[in-house]
Order: C-alpha cells, then structure tokens, then sequence
C-alpha cells in the first residue's frame, strides 16, 4: 500500500485486506478518520491525514517547531488516541496538558527516560512524544502495535540521519540552506523541493513518506490558536 493515498493522505503501517460478502453490504458502518490525524490542508484545499496508529509500528520524525508537535497532539487526542510525552522543557507541556483536561487526561508528560508503559490497544491507541532536543537518547520508548512515536527535532543534528532513515513518516518545517540539502538526500527529494524547504512558512510543513511526499498547510483551528498561539517555526 502506498504511504501516500490518492485523496491525499498519507499511511502509516500497512494493512491486510479484509472481504464482506455482498448481502452484508446494507449493514455495514465505516468510522471515517478514526485512525488518522489531521495534518492540515495541501494546495487544493483538501484535507492530508495522517495514519499514525495501526497494527503494525510506525516511527515518525518531525524537523520543526515545538508548536507544530502540539498541534498533532491536540489532534490526535481528539481522533481518540492517549498522547504520553517525553520531554526535557516539561514547561512547555505542562499548561497544554492541564488544558486537556479529562480524568484521566488523556495527554500526561514525563521527564526524560520516564515514560511508562502506555498499554496501547486498537481501542486506545497512544502517540508518544519524544522532545528530547536534537540529540534524544536512545534509551526510549517503541513504536509498537497501536503506538506511534513521533520524535521533534528542532533542527536536524547528528541523530537526524539515523533518526529519518529508520522513520516511516518524516515531517520537515524550514531549515537554513545546508540543512536542507542534508535534509533533501536523506529523503530523496527533487532538487527544487528541497531548494523551497528554507523559504516555507511558519505553519508549513513537507510530509514524507518512502518515495511520496505532500506540502501541507497546517492551518490551525480557533481552539488551537486560543491554546497554541499563532504559527511559529521557533521557540
């Protein structure tokens, strides 16, 4: 299955093929989106979602802003996922989670190299976050059955290579020139794609999948802007 689909959303893991006899038709019910996260919209205005929670592991990385991260958390708590997030600036975290709220919250932030097993599930799938600078430590938790991992990497240090070739989902915001073009090889992108990477806007990001890739908009929502503040590329 290609990561990339043809209404432009972009897989995770892939997925076996299941059958329905034709008179099971009329009962048939079909959650839309129920395993997918919102990314923002393409040039055409349609919506990129990405499959983050499956059965199979998906390890994603994202070169950007600590508030584009917060945004995919946001989001994948309202797609019906638990969010666990390793971090280092826990005060950066902290009021999100608190804004979150529930009982029990379904977003919970640890210290580095502390978080707990999480218990995903097909009916609780979990997406940890790993903030950890731009040298996390390996020591860290899995991507599994029904749990993500997506390490944010606020520019692309010496873990980078490493980090985006294991990755099944790369997500990339502006970076300067030469780090673009590291960036562009890793990936395997079109000159011209990699050559736009440092001109892209605070709420841009390029999704990458093995041989696809998609220029997202990430147009944030009235509540996320209330909680997040406007786009920004730094911290």
């Amino acid at each position: 299955m290609t990561p990339l689909r043809a209404v432009r959303g972009l897989f995770g893991p892939r997925r076996g093929r299941h059958t329905l006899p034709v008179e099971r038709f009329a009962a048939l019910r079909l959650p839309v989106g129920d395993d997918g996260v919102v990314a923002g919209g393409d040039a055409d205005g349609q919506p990129v979602v990405l499959g983050l929670f499956g059965p199979a592991a998906l390890d994603v990385v994202l070169v950007g802003g600590v508030w584009t991260a917060q945004v995919l958390a946001l989001r994948a708590v309202g797609a019906g996922a638990r969010v666990a997030v390793e971090t280092a600036r826990p005060q950066a975290w902290a009021a999100l989670a608190r804004s979150v709220g529930g009982d029990p919250s379904p977003m919970t932030v640890y210290g580095v190299g502390r978080v707990a097993p999480q218990g995903a599930s097909v009916s609780a799938p979990v997406l940890v976050v790993r903030d950890c600078g731009v040298r996390p430590p390996r020591g860290r938790p899995a991507a599994g059955p029904w749990q993500s991992v997506l390490t944010l990497l606020p520019f692309p240090g010496p873990a980078a290579p490493r980090l985006v070739e294991r990755a099944g989902l790369v997500g990339v915001q502006r970076v300067a020139p030469d780090e673009a073009a590291v960036l562009g090889r890793a990936l395997r992108l079109p000159d011209g794609t990699a050559r736009a990477l440092p001109r892209l806007g605070d709420d841009m990001v390029l999704w990458c999948a093995p041989g696809h890739h998609a220029l997202v908009a990430v147009r944030p929502t009235d509540i996320e802007t209330g909680l997040l503040g406007e786009p920004r590329r730094l911290d």
